[in-house]
């Protein structure tokens, strides 16, 4: 049986220490202010991004993947005996895994195995992160990807958004909603329902207030979770992240990592 890699997108959003240590293979997609292009995590990092947000008054398009991007990808992994399994962003929130898709075809190889994990970000990482453990008990590439598969509807990702002057700057509500939401301090609770971002909740006030609402159903969920992996992800909120990881260790709930 050949060697395995798992390979992810960098929308996994998964730290440098976790990637090193479960030699995982990231492949970036493209961030874009105007005609410039960034490779997303390697030519600019999220404090960088917010940034040249603030400084530019509005948000980067991102890109997908290139077919050939991932075709340079495949080959160098190939080459050098490796099965491949790779995690994309979910096909309904980007073209990455249809260009994937593509790119496999364009091999014509039956060592290439490709999850849409049906999620982003850290939903998406916990995917990677379980196809590195299948990885590490020696199962083949399309073992690994038929058991991720099977995960995928498990998966639930939540986030809170502390200020909607984000998605007024990239167009997702108008300047009168984030006026409104600005005076009455709304936080929208956004939850990743079949592949889709859907405003699950909202809360009023204080972010802990948000962060307490996203608790109770992390509670309520607790004896169906499994215990290995949980993640709490944040952008430039490390208080937020604090507050949550205080909560739940006050519960006795933390999860084994």
């Amino acid at each position: 049986m050949n060697k395995v890699v798992i390979m992810a997108d960098s929308t996994s959003d998964l730290t440098k220490t976790l990637i090193e240590t479960r030699d995982i293979k990231i492949i970036p997609l493209y961030v874009n202010f105007g005609e410039q292009s960034y490779k997303d995590g390697t030519d600019i990092t999220t404090e960088e991004l917010y940034k040249k947000v603030d400084e530019l008054g509005y948000l980067p398009k991102s890109s997908a993947i290139s077919p050939g991007d991932f075709m340079m990808a495949f080959e160098a992994q190939i080459e050098q005996g490796y099965d491949i399994v790779l995690l994309t962003i979910g096909s309904k929130l980007s073209g990455t895994y249809q260009a994937a898709l593509v790119a496999k075809d364009a091999f014509e190889s039956d060592r290439i195995h490709i999850v849409d994990t049906n999620n982003l970000s850290s939903g998406g990482g916990l995917l990677v992160l379980k196809a590195c453990d299948f990885r590490d008990q020696g199962l083949s590439a399309k073992a690994i990807k038929e058991k991720v598969d099977l995960i995928v509807p498990r998966v639930r990702s939540q986030f809170a958004i502390q200020t909607m002057e984000y998605l007024y700057k990239g167009g997702r509500c108008s300047a009168l909603s984030m006026f409104l939401g600005s005076v009455l301090a709304i936080k929208p609770i956004i939850q990743v329902n079949d592949g889709k971002l859907d405003v699950y909740k909202k809360s009023v006030g204080k972010m802990t207030r948000a962060l307490d609402l996203m608790l109770e159903d992390y509670y309520q969920l607790f004896d169906k979770i499994d215990p290995e992996y949980v993640m709490i992800t944040h952008s430039l909120a490390e208080k937020s992240m604090a507050y949550m990881k205080e909560q739940i260790a006050e519960k006795g709930l933390m999860p084994k990592q």
